[in-house]
């Protein structure tokens, strides 16, 4: 099997037809996020064979790759048709033929979440707040409570002060056990704009009784209001007990009716799953340890706030089902709300929830048979220790990298491996590592073949370094590789507050721009 061609103006009538496609950026992030097409999902090549099965798992699927001429498309077609995968197409003349044929090109990443985020204020009119008249009310002691719609990382990192940490699909779920008076203000925010206004509109669509706002522009917005944001806050709003519970479940069954959220049971998503020509994704939105403790074969983490905000993370087939399950149905009807209003066709619930089938444990990996193609050197951490004279390489991602690597080990990107250690690759031997060791393990079966043989990869990785007692350090160092595997927030590296501004002026511009492209277009429900 090999791949095809496929040009702009066809795959342009492709992604309007509201069929089965996955396009897919093989680019590294930050260069996707410099200029794409709005629909593709960036799938770096230096990830591909970790990641493909999740993203695009029916092997029938229409699959069209695109780059910018670095050459990445023929070696991703080579894996996958390699690897059963039959409808496999390559964009002629990447991303420069898509513009050259008068398509429009996005900056950013999430852009098609982002984007809806500020369709929904505008059709909605979610209230929101500035950071001035915030900060007034906290001075004046008026009752509000701040609830923060972000992962508990992102929130443990940078938070409003007296934040509450009640993650995306969580809010519904939580509120009335974590605000159960009903004059109090409620205070949605996020890092920017879309996790406050979905969050925001997620309470006043469940019919919440409180006044609910969003914080206008997140913690950018708070800092360029010249206040300080709190770090390592731990406070995360509880789990709600029975009457929480029945209030949420109550107002989650209204959201439903209104938005046209479908029920699936057992014997109807198995039937789904054996229809051949469509695409099924299972998707649990409850927390990251609720999964873990016990989900049903087959569903894949996805919590429900970050799959409404970066959907393309999780979701890599266009048009494809998507059935969310949780233990309550409240989480689920929450995200597959904003699903549908985004445009997702075929949307259900997993009825009655997760239930008894839940008996799997842990974060399931998908067997990465490309991993045995090849044998590897392996080396474990204490014999890595003791090879003074071997350049160390880790290919973890930059800003992993930038917050803790073994010691002397530079920071590379797989998919650029041969010309960017050019310099040493006459050591006589070379150490590879990563956070996750499989991408060493890649990365060295890429070099093999090239005809590179003197490369160990350091059994465990990172992790295993840091357990057998390895000296860490921290910050770039001097890279085999440009940073350019991340899209960088304006706050990942330092506080730019310039960059700040420019970031949430471009999420406002995004609607228009959207609607110029016409691939994307979102259903209208009444406000």
């Amino acid at each position: 099997m090999t791949a095809k061609s496929i040009d702009a103006d066809s795959l342009h009538r492709q992604l309007k037809g509201g069929g089965e496609i996955a396009l897919i950026d093989l680019r590294e992030q930050g260069a996707f996020g410099q200029r794409h097409i709005l629909r593709a999902v960036n799938l770096p090549l230096s990830r591909l064979e970790l990641e493909y099965r999740r993203l695009i798992p029916r092997r029938d699927v229409p699959v069209v790759l695109c780059d910018a001429g670095e050459g990445l498309t023929d070696k991703a077609a080579d894996i996958l048709c390699f690897a059963g995968w039959t409808d496999v197409s390559i964009l002629t003349g990447g991303v420069d033929a898509w513009e050259a044929a008068g398509h429009i090109l996005f900056s950013g990443v999430n852009v098609p979440s982002k984007a809806f985020g500020e369709y929904v204020e505008a059709q909605f009119g979610t209230p929101h707040i500035s950071a001035r008249d915030l900060d007034a009310m906290q001075r004046r002691g008026d009752k509000m409570a701040i609830l923060d719609s972000r992962p508990f990382r992102e929130f443990h990192n940078m938070s409003i002060p007296g934040g509450v940490d009640a993650p995306g699909a969580e809010l519904v779920h939580r509120v009335r056990q974590a605000v159960p008076d009903e004059d109090t203000t409620i205070v949605v925010n996020c890092a920017g704009r879309t996790r406050s206004i979905i969050g925001a509109q997620s309470l006043i669509n469940a019919g919440v009784p409180n006044r609910v706002v969003a914080l206008e522009n997140g913690t950018m917005g708070w800092m360029l209001a010249g206040l300080d944001c709190a770090r390592g806050a731990s406070d995360v709003a509880p789990f709600p007990d029975g009457p929480a519970d029945q209030w949420a479940r109550a107002a989650a069954a209204k959201v439903a009716d209104r938005f046209g959220v479908q029920r699936i049971d057992w014997d109807g998503l198995q039937a789904w799953l054996s229809e051949g020509d469509r695409t099924t994704f299972q998707l649990d939105v409850r927390t990251k340890e609720e999964f873990e403790a016990g989900h049903i074969p087959g569903f894949r983490h996805a919590p429900g706030g970050q799959l409404v905000q970066a959907t393309d993370e999780y979701v890599g087939v266009q048009n494809a089902r998507i059935v969310l399950a949780d233990d309550t149905e409240v989480r689920a009807i929450m995200t597959a709300s904003w699903l549908i209003q985004m445009g997702w066709p075929d949307v259900a619930v997993l009825a009655g929830g997760i239930g008894k089938r839940g008996s799997e444990e842990g974060i399931p990996k998908d067997h990465v048979y490309e991993l045995d193609l090849m044998s590897v050197a392996r080396i474990s951490a204490a014999d890595a220790m003791a090879m003074t004279d071997a350049p160390m390489v880790n290919f973890s991602k930059s800003l992993a990298h930038r917050r803790g690597h073994p010691k002397g080990a530079q920071f590379a990107i797989r998919a650029r491996a041969m010309q960017d250690l050019a310099p040493i690759l006459a050591s006589r031997w070379i150490v590879f590592t990563a956070d996750d060791p499989r991408m060493a393990v890649l990365a060295a079966q890429d070099l093999t073949r090239a005809g590179v043989h003197r490369v160990k990869v350091l059994d465990g990785g990172n992790a295993a370094w840091r357990a057998a007692g390895g000296e860490m350090e921290d910050g770039i160092g001097q890279p085999y590789s440009a940073e350019d595997d991340v899209f960088h927030k304006p706050y990942d590296l330092e506080l730019d507050q310039a960059a700040m501004q420019r970031y949430l002026d471009w999420e406002v511009a995004l609607v228009p721009k959207v609607a110029q492209e016409g691939t994307l277009t979102w259903p209208t429900f009444d406000p």
